[in-house]
Parts: C-alpha cells; structure tokens; sequence
C-alpha cells in the first residue's frame, strides 16, 4: 500500500513538472516584428580599400632581413574605415563609420542593423564609401519597396553593379 501511495505521488509530481514546462512553451507570446509594422535587416562585411601606398626599401634595410624576406617594396595591411548610410524617405535612418577588424586593421568592415519601420510604400537609399574621397560615395543605390505588415527586407553588399542588394 505504502508503495502504491508513492507511485501516485510521484506521477503527480511528473504531471506538475510537465505542466509547469508545457505553460512555457505555450507563453509567453513573443512577436518578431511588432504589429503593423516591418524590418529591414542592413548587414554586411566589406573590406575597404588599402589606407597607405608602398615604398621601397633602401639596400640597407633589405640586408637587414632575412633572405626569405627581402621584397623590394613594403606595402602597408591597414584598410580605410567604410562609411555607411542608409535612409528611408529622405529621412537617415542609420548612419556609421565603421572601422577595419583585425590585428593590424587589415580585415572587413562588418555591421548588422536591425530596424523597425512602418509598413507601406517607402523609398530606401543605401550608401557606401570605401576610398578617401572628400565628398559622396562610391556605391548608392535606391529601391522603392511597398513593405506589407511583418514583411522583413535584408540588405547585403557586393562590389559588382550597383553595390547593394535587396532582397
């Protein structure tokens, strides 16, 4: 009897435990993108282009290397910062100088961007400069999207066409 009485309250042990996990899993509600709404999703790694020219090395620096190291011409890693923006409706909606990963900053420019905009017809512009340039950029590209409640748009880029791809 003693054993009989154990066993029912372990299997309503286990049905508390499963109910307590099962009330998890139902709740609590959780929306991506809230409602009415929609999300562009801006993310890229971009390596810019080389931040400082060669030079040539004397006689005397080349016999101060190795053998195996004497190039004629040392070349600096560093990579210029890319500077970025992104806009919807003429209005910026995101804006960075972003700068070179990396030991000697000679990796890819990297970001992801998150952004909740309302939903409807919208112009987005996209900008990037990866030169020294003064004034503008190198890569715009625009696109008229008509974005639907809980629509989400990823914006990528490549160096060929115009640079930014929506997808």
């Amino acid at each position: 009897m003693k054993q009989i009485m154990q066993y029912i309250a372990q299997g309503v042990v286990y049905v508390g435990f499963a109910w307590f996990l099962a009330s998890f899993a139902a709740g609590p509600d959780y929306a991506r993108i809230p409602e009415g709404q929609s999300l562009i999703k801006f993310s890229f790694a971009h390596s810019a282009k080389s931040k400082g020219g060669c030079r040539k090395l004397s006689q005397d620096e080349l016999m101060e290397l190795a053998p195996n190291m004497r190039k004629p011409e040392v070349c600096s890693r560093e990579r210029l910062p890319v500077s970025v923006k992104l806009s919807m409706d003429g209005k910026v909606l995101y804006e960075d100088d972003l700068q070179p990963t990396g030991l000697h900053s000679d990796g890819p420019s990297k970001t992801y961007q998150r952004i909740v905009i309302p939903s409807g017809n919208h112009t987005i512009t996209a900008y990037l400069k990866d030169t020294v340039r003064e004034e503008g950029f190198d890569y715009i590209s625009e696109k008229q999207i008509n974005f639907l409640p809980g629509q989400s748009l990823a914006i990528d880029f490549t160096r060929s066409g115009d640079g930014f791809i929506f997808e």
